[in-house]
């Protein structure tokens, strides 16, 4: 009975292992995108995610991947947007590797965010400077789990 009892004790530590990222926030999973928020030379601008387009991300133990595309009778002018990478986790510091991108341009950079999650809402904040793209603006994301 105390072997049953250690077993299953053992079982449920793993599971809860398993649902966290490398820093013990609960990072992995499926994401979807509800809006980002771009500030760029004092400009801001919200985008939904919920009506034109979808976006989602994908994140295991050492990878992230996104894709993102025009909803049917959305705009089709970003048909498709796919990327991914390592990333890294250290306390609430996410920094992703752009290793491949659909927009060549961004590849091989890396963006560093400050990640919070409350109840199934990730909220990630951090710069993106991208030279070759002539980018650098802060950007904020809110997501919502659609895993569980």
């Amino acid at each position: 009975m105390i072997l049953i009892l250690i077993i299953l004790s053992s079982c449920s530590d793993k599971t809860v292992e398993e649902s966290h990222g490398p820093a013990g926030l609960p990072i992995r999973g499926t994401w979807k995108l509800l809006t980002g928020t771009t500030i760029e030379n004092g400009d801001t601008s919200v985008t939904s995610y919920t009506r034109d387009l979808s976006f989602i991300k994908i994140i295991n133990d050492s990878h992230f991947a996104f894709l993102m595309h025009g909803l049917p009778d959305g705009n089709d002018s970003l048909a498709f947007s796919a990327g991914g990478g390592p990333y890294t986790l250290k306390d609430s510091l996410y920094t992703e590797h752009l290793e491949y991108c659909s927009d060549r341009a961004w590849e091989g950079n890396d963006f560093s965010f400050i990640v919070t999650i409350k109840n199934d809402t990730l909220t990630q904040r951090g710069i993106e400077k991208v030279a070759g793209a002539g980018v650098d603006r802060m950007n904020i994301e809110r997501y919502v789990r659609l895993d569980h």
